[in-house]
């Protein structure tokens, strides 16, 4: 089995846009880190001030970061295991094959049952449809060449 990656979003960001969002990152610390020089005696006593700043601070690191490509959703199978990151500023989940009990596969997410009972659940979200099969797909093909049992439950909503 090869690796393969699967891009949770619709597309990938043009190089334009990586750009844009990197200076408009740059840009908002530069705005914080001069609302604290500026206003420095005013810092004691307005909570407002600080919360405008921790606001743009954060912010900015997030548009770096997403300009970096380091935000980017994704799925990545292999004859070793899964990687899955489903959200954006939340680190990536390693799930590795000889711990994997059971796949359930559900029309709008994938349950993966351990070996020690715990359970990771990973939802698609209905925004991009487009990306749902072709994942179902890699995920029964990872199953079978694992050997890991696999139930394909259809939900009536």
């Amino acid at each position: 089995m090869e690796n393969k990656y699967f891009l949770l979003e619709p597309k990938e960001n043009p190089r334009a846009v990586k750009i844009f969002q990197i200076s408009l990152g740059v840009t908002c610390i530069a705005i914080a880190i001069f609302w604290i020089l500026f206003n420095i005696k005013s810092l004691e006593a307005d909570r407002t001030l600080w919360a405008t700043i921790i606001f743009l601070v954060l912010f900015g690191i997030y548009e770096i970061l997403a300009g970096l490509g380091k935000t980017a959703r994704y799925i990545k199978t292999g004859p070793a295991g899964i990687i899955i990151k489903q959200h954006s500023v939340l680190p990536d989940v390693e799930l590795i094959s000889n711990d994997i009990e059971r796949i359930e596969i559900y029309p709008l997410s994938i349950k993966f049952l351990f070996k020690n009972r715990k359970k990771f659940l990973f939802r698609f979200g209905v925004s991009y449809p487009e990306i749902i099969s072709p994942v179902k797909d890699e995920i029964v093909e990872f199953a079978g060449s694992n050997k890991i049992p696999l139930e394909v439950i259809s939900e009536e909503l």
